[in-house]
């Protein structure tokens, strides 16, 4: 996997995004020189070294999802009043927040743009997944902002946002690294699923590490979830196993306005670990993981290339950050 996110890293940095106002360009610069995983445009690679050997020609494509990822960020950590991004300022700190609105919306009309060399054929083809999966994030990001004032959410409802806010984009990565490659449609078809399930898999990890991840491994405010009364996974399972004491301090600090975020921090999670929480949720985790592997298993590709898949998904079952 070094040598593609050597090839994604170079890829990027020869972007030229644009040049006046600098003000408008810069910060899409920045955001996509914070690093990050790479995991979306390494899917794209991976995927498409199944089926075929030389991965340049795909890197723009590969590149183009990661720039929509980015462009989602952009506007998340407005929408989430998020401070740190990857250990630095989010773009509306740095900046102001019309400037990061403003370049996100400039960063999706790029993506358009770096799609525009596909032949006219695939390019339909490309656009019309592209934009299904666009619209699923948003209507994810939305879900999941209309859950903050919604006095309950069942995991069923949990599940199916997060699925459409952050796996179906793992899973249009795979399955365009199969469609550029003209992998049949069933084996597009099972690496979008496997992509879907780890990204569901990888989600409820994230939920877990942000509460209970080391600050200097994380990258971002370790409790920030706690903090803004997220209804994560962790939340919504305490909820239903507390008992009668531990769901009335549950439910004074989601009602207090006025606190101290290390204390309120310390104490939900004390509520957690009472609930036994989070091995509930590395247990869910680790199930959307598996049905991961399970569509995988219907993929006929390069050995080589699957058994870097595998480890890939291995790798987020048991990463620290």
């Amino acid at each position: 996997m070094l040598s593609q996110l050597t090839q994604i890293e170079k890829e990027i940095a020869k972007q030229k995004w644009g040049k006046e106002p600098a003000s408008l360009y810069e910060p899409i610069r920045y955001i996509m020189q914070l690093g990050g995983k790479r995991m979306r445009p390494l899917l794209v690679l991976l995927a498409y070294q199944l089926y075929k050997k030389d991965v340049k020609q795909v890197l723009p494509y590969a590149i183009a999802v990661e720039a929509f990822h980015n462009f989602t960020l952009m506007h998340d950590d407005i929408m989430d009043n998020a401070p740190i991004r990857r250990g630095l300022a989010t773009v509306h700190e740095k900046w102001n927040t019309n400037t990061a609105i403003l370049s996100g919306d400039v960063m999706l009309v790029k993506v358009y743009d770096m799609f525009l060399s596909l032949p006219d054929k695939k390019l339909k083809e490309v656009l019309f997944a592209f934009n299904q999966c666009a619209a699923e994030v948003c209507e994810g990001q939305q879900w999941d902002m209309e859950f903050e004032s919604m006095p309950s959410v069942s995991e069923k409802q949990y599940i199916n946002m997060i699925k459409l806010k952050t796996a179906v984009l793992l899973g249009f990565s795979l399955q365009l690294g199969a469609m550029l490659a003209n992998a049949k449609p069933a084996q597009q078809k099972a690496l979008y699923q496997f992509g879907v399930n780890i990204g569901i898999g990888f989600q409820l990890k994230d939920d877990l590490l942000d509460a209970y991840a080391d600050p200097d491994k994380f990258g971002k405010q370790v409790g920030g979830d706690i903090i803004a009364n997220k209804k994560t996974y962790l939340l919504i399972q305490a909820l239903e196993r507390a008992n009668p004491t531990q769901l009335k301090e549950l439910q004074h600090w989601l009602s207090v306005k006025l606190f101290d975020k290390e204390e309120k921090v310390k104490a939900v999670k004390a509520i957690y670990d009472a609930t036994g929480v989070p091995a509930l949720t590395e247990k869910k985790s680790k199930a959307y993981f598996k049905k991961g592997f399970d569509s995988l298993n219907e993929i006929k590709g390069d050995k080589k290339a699957k058994e870097t898949l595998i480890q890939f998904a291995q790798d987020l079952i048991v990463r620290q950050r």
